[in-house]
């Protein structure tokens, strides 16, 4: 299984910024406690972070045909970004959105993610934990996937 970890904006800048909010580990930090996690369930992952709206649609748009699944934080972008809603509509990938901070417990405009309605599902509020609880979420849906397409193949070899 190969998993996409998408970051947008400022989550290049964690450990450093707000850590009232985010907390103290650095982004590099976070990638390197999933990389443990991961190699031990036989998932690779593949880290990317951008600042720049169109670079993260493009990332998304090349997990089309090479990534099993995407686990998101678009940050200040779940909330004005169009774009990258469309763009993982366009792959039809399981999507894990998540955010460090309670999203719900913050300022009004972050209370609304328009990319959620592209996400399978999302996690909010648990820190860098999220993260793991996303692969989790992400490895689960996918064996369901996996499962499900045997099944159909057995099925249609019985026919």
């Amino acid at each position: 299984m190969k998993i996409a970890v998408i970051q947008g904006p400022n989550l290049n800048m964690l450990g450093a910024r707000e850590q009232h909010i985010y907390g103290p580990m650095t982004l590099d930090q976070i990638h390197e406690q999933m990389t443990g996690s991961a190699s031990q369930n036989g998932i690779e992952l593949e880290f990317f972070q951008s600042n720049l709206e169109g670079e993260i649609v493009d990332r998304i748009q090349e997990c089309m045909g090479t990534i099993d699944a995407i686990l998101i934080n678009p940050a200040a972008y779940s909330h004005t970004s169009i774009a990258i809603t469309d763009a993982l509509n366009a792959v039809s990938l399981p999507v894990v959105e998540v955010h460090i901070s309670n999203i719900y417990k913050r300022e009004e405009f972050r209370q609304k993610s328009i990319t959620a309605s592209a996400s399978t599902g999302v996690i909010t509020g648990f820190g860098p934990f999220g993260y793991h609880m996303g692969l989790i979420a992400l490895t689960q849906i996918l064996n369901e996937l996996q499962s499900s397409k045997a099944a159909k193949e057995v099925q249609a070899k019985a026919e």
